[in-house]
């Protein structure tokens, strides 16, 4: 029996563009991933405010914007976000584009586009995010781990301390107590920190 998949976090789309058409490419490159939100604006500064209001995962620009190329506003989300950034740009400025953007972590993909480097190009920003997100519960696990081990260790030292234990009673207790009363170590401990730091 194959392991079940464990639920994978939606993704937040923000689309950027002057164009209806390239609006329909996006959706129709994003149709059947599970997203929590999808949003299009027609220029930077609706964009802009966007992004302070809320955190995106992926950012789609079709370049040049109404009122501005669009490089600009895609280094801001850049810098102030975790955003997976995605610039079309016209062919001709694409070198350059990309030069100027590169530094930032932005993927580039030059007009006209092809059949399905679009969806390529969104599928990869996807994967990417879902590898930071991965990343990122990792890193909060782990830190969480850490500080229940903080926890059981300045709780042992107290009960060495102030109940005379050793310290493998010390383990045994605090691992007692949090089967007695159904809880983490981390928490036991916290009780034991309660009673013996006053």
């Amino acid at each position: 029996m194959a392991p079940m998949a464990k639920e994978e976090r939606p993704i937040a789309v923000l689309a950027v563009s002057g164009s209806e058409r390239f609006d329909m490419a996006v959706r129709n490159a994003l149709q059947k991933k599970r997203l929590s939100s999808f949003d299009f604006r027609k220029n930077a500064a609706a964009a802009r405010r966007c992004v302070l209001e809320r955190e995106y995962d992926i950012i789609v620009i079709n370049c040049p914007l109404p009122d501005e190329f669009g490089h600009e506003f895609a280094m801001d989300a850049s810098i102030r976000g975790s955003a997976s950034v995605l610039m079309v740009v016209p062919g001709e400025v694409y070198d350059s584009a990309l030069d100027g953007v590169t530094d930032y972590g932005i993927l580039a993909i030059p007009k006209p586009i092809p059949a399905g480097r679009l969806e390529r190009a969104i599928r990869f920003l996807i994967a990417s995010r879902k590898r930071v997100h991965k990343l990122e519960a990792q890193l909060l696990a782990a830190e969480e781990k850490m500080n229940e081990l903080r926890l059981v260790n300045r709780a042992k030292f107290l009960l060495i301390e102030k109940k005379k234990m050793t310290e493998d009673e010390a383990h045994r207790f605090i691992g007692r107590q949090a089967m007695d009363h159904g809880v983490s170590r981390g928490k036991a401990a916290e009780r034991i920190l309660d009673e013996l730091e006053e």
